[in-house]
């Protein structure tokens, strides 16, 4: 069974799911629920930004975790940090988003990466020589002061464009193929340090430039870098007291007695001010497409597990509940927001009731006008019924998937008249049956006429709420691997066929 089967196949084994009617833990404890926005992929049209944010507000959201990359307009040397495949947001559209969060009593918070996760930056070839190692395009180098500020301008810039920021996300998870560099390697020789003091240097040097520039910020950072550390690492690190770990985790089955452990261990190296995140989308495969909405629910469950069995010395500041939209900036797209709305409004309630109980399922339905949490099984909207923004985008997104993933479609050239009457070898000669090879090719002509009418109501109206780029290159990953062999048969049976019939 391939990813995609054995994603489609839990998905649905789960929708007759039934949440225990008993309560299994307290609601989340006092603290913020962020829900992360990452503009590096499908970046929303700001008017949709605008709708979402309204959603979010009546979902019980306190804050957007915003991850701009290329999206932020980003002024004079860093000006070619900008999207070309669409237009960043104008500042303008920067500060409009933060008024319709603030109007509805939501906060901010920018994560601009300073360490790893740096494609956007370091993809462009005047900052090549800034890599850690030539072909990881993500890690910055952490031994060259140019590095240092230009990370400290990117954050210039953006904190400037954020009037009354009190919070900044500085990143620095899965800093790949550190150590590796030239640079590292003599230094990690000549000082006899490790790894992970090589890696605490860096981000010690970040923060506290953060501090000198912004006293009053509050800095959140990843954990994953710090996981491995012991207690005495972490505390001659010099972040203590500076930084606030935000511990990801967004599986289903998350290993609650291990990150409780492992959230003591941060508090009592005197990093008390914590920080999780989950997740609503983006965390399945890489190349996911539709939603499962009790897995990330899950994903939940057990971080109420977590949270019922911290010490009273953690201070755990809240939640962001992530929605990634790429793995990293040079992956596909993961699922649109549309597609994952009904799963953040389950994973909020979820946080709210302490469980997903009847109540709380109740309450999705209700909210989002929809007759099944799991998008896959929603029925469609009828006309002049109120929908939650991008409903028609999800049901058009289901639909189209479903057909993508038929086996009609998926497994056409293993169907037995192309591998009885048009395989490689009939091909290659050129000598085939005409009457067979016509009913093969009226058969691709049926589904191609089918995908391509979806695909148009797709586009258009993908068009409203994303860039035309976003559009051309979900069909070009989605749908273009499925209608280009149907294509190229039906041309090659017309060539054939002509040298048959006269």
């Amino acid at each position: 069974m391939c990813e995609k089967d054995m994603e489609d196949h839990m998905c649905l084994a789960l929708l007759d799911f039934q949440s225990p009617t008993g309560r299994m833990s307290p609601p989340w404890p006092k603290g913020k629920k962020l829900v992360h926005l990452d503009l590096k992929g499908a970046p929303p049209r700001v008017e949709y930004l605008h709708r979402l944010i309204e959603l979010f507000s009546q979902l019980g959201v306190d804050g957007l975790l915003v991850e701009y990359e290329d999206m932020f307009p980003y002024e004079g040397e860093l000006h070619l940090l900008q999207a070309t495949a669409q237009p960043s947001y104008s500042r303008a559209e920067v500060l409009s988003i933060q008024e319709a969060a603030k109007a509805r009593g939501m906060e901010v918070i920018p994560l601009v990466q300073t360490y790893g996760h740096m494609e956007f930056v370091l993809k462009h070839r005047p900052l090549w020589h800034l890599r850690e190692v030539p072909h990881c395009v993500g890690t910055l180098n952490p031994h060259k002061e140019e590095g240092v500020k230009l990370v400290m301008e990117m954050l210039r810039q953006v904190v400037e464009l954020h009037p009354d920021l009190s919070t900044i996300h500085i990143g620095a998870d899965e800093v790949y193929t550190l150590g590796e560099g030239e640079d590292s390697k003599l230094w990690l020789a000549s000082t006899g340090c490790t790894v992970e003091q090589l890696f605490l240097s860096h981000v010690t040097k970040v923060v506290k430039a953060i501090k000198e520039t912004w006293p009053d910020m509050n800095i959140i950072m990843w954990d994953d870098m710090m996981r491995e550390m012991s207690q005495d690492t972490l505390k001659a690190s010099g972040l203590v007291g500076l930084v606030q770990p935000m511990l990801w985790d967004y599986t289903p089955d998350l290993d609650v007695d291990k990150t409780v452990s492992l959230l003591e261990k941060y508090c009592s190296a005197g990093m008390s001010d914590l920080w999780a995140a989950s997740s609503f989308k983006g965390s399945t495969y890489v190349h996911t497409c539709v939603t499962c909405t009790q897995r990330h629910v899950d994903n939940h469950l057990q971080w109420l597990k977590v949270a019922a069995s911290l010490s009273a010395a953690i201070n755990m500041k809240g939640m962001a509940i992530t929605g990634w939209q790429r793995y990293d900036h040079l992956s596909v797209l993961c699922e649109l927001l549309p597609v994952a709305l009904p799963s953040l409004a389950s994973c909020l309630q979820t946080l709210i009731h302490g469980d997903f109980s009847t109540e709380a399922h109740k309450k999705v339905t209700e909210m989002l006008g929809v007759s099944s949490v799991e998008v896959e099984a929603m029925e469609r909207a009828s006309a002049g019924e109120s929908l939650f923004p991008g409903r028609r985008l999800a049901e058009l997104i289901v639909e189209i998937n479903s057909l993508l993933n038929s086996e009609d479609l998926r497994f056409f050239e293993s169907n037995m008249f192309v591998r009885g009457w048009f395989s490689p070898y009939h091909r290659q000669r050129k000598m085939v049956n005409p009457l067979n090879s016509m009913h093969i090719h009226n058969q691709a002509s049926v589904y191609l006429d089918t995908l391509q009418k979806e695909v148009e109501a797709l586009r258009k109206e993908m068009v409203n709420l994303y860039p035309d780029s976003t559009a051309e290159e979900w069909i070009e990953e989605h749908v273009t691997p499925v209608m280009a062999p149907l294509q190229r048969i039906r041309e090659a049976i017309q060539a054939c066929v002509k040298e048959m019939v006269p």
